[in-house]
């Protein structure tokens, strides 16, 4: 191994062990405050901001939901969202692929969170450089849409793998796009065998109850301390 290769090494290891600190003093205040955070990741186009969307139309009816929308410009998709009444910030990353633990606590640094019950980060569009930083999340949610082709989950394992619930989304365009899902769900099996798998769409609304529902689960575990998958 050379000396450029080993340094760099352990530049990275320097830089995920203060994040996963970092992360940890998130995880306890959001545990403090009761919030349950949930931390979306998927490719860029994969839908994310449109099943955000229509999730808080529906659980700001039950609950104080609020989200933090990653891109690396515009805050395009923060307009959206705050459409549907719920408390919205962007994080503009400029040229990073990912969101990290600090630019997190920043940016929520003057919201008060024992006004907040559920809590979405939408991360940058990447499913490389998010999947190796903890954002003190309660649970991580990968999306994979039927545009993408079946075989991501073994492209991008990493990301799959890490993930607390899967959800396949634009179901509604499955069949035009000739979408093999049962080949998609066994190569989400492949990397995680555990993680429930969950179709959705957000424009027929296919799933959305199912997805809400594990949502629900999601927020009781945190009540209780702990969290669930199943």
């Amino acid at each position: 191994m050379s000396y450029e290769t080993k340094r760099l090494i352990e530049i990275r290891q320097g830089v995920l062990s203060k994040n996963d600190q970092l992360a940890a003093e998130l995880r306890s205040r959001f545990h403090a405050a009761g919030v349950t955070v949930i931390n979306l990741l998927s490719s860029p186009g994969a839908g994310k901001t449109s099943l955000l969307e229509a999730t808080m139309r529906v659980m700001l009816a039950e609950c104080r939901v609020a989200a933090l929308v990653g891109d690396l410009a515009t805050d395009n998709d923060a307009r959206r969202l705050a459409r549907s009444g719920g408390l919205v910030r962007q994080i503009q990353t400029g040229d990073m692929c990912h969101l990290e633990a600090d630019i997190v606590a920043r940016h929520l640094a003057d919201w008060d969170l024992s006004q907040i019950d559920l809590l979405f980060i939408e991360n940058v569009g990447n499913l490389v450089c998010p999947a190796g930083y903890d954002l003190g999340e309660a649970a991580r949610v990968v999306l994979l849409s039927t545009t993408e082709g079946e075989d991501k989950p073994l492209k991008y394992p990493a990301t799959f793998a890490t993930a607390d619930a899967v959800l396949l989304t634009k179901m509604d365009l499955a069949g035009p796009v000739g979408f093999d899902r049962a080949m998609a769900e066994e190569n989400i099996r492949a990397v995680n065998p555990l993680a429930p798998i969950i179709a959705t769409s957000a424009r027929s609304e296919t799933g959305l109850q199912e997805w809400m529902a594990w949502l629900r689960e999601q927020m009781q575990a945190r009540a209780k301390g702990s969290k669930t998958i199943a």
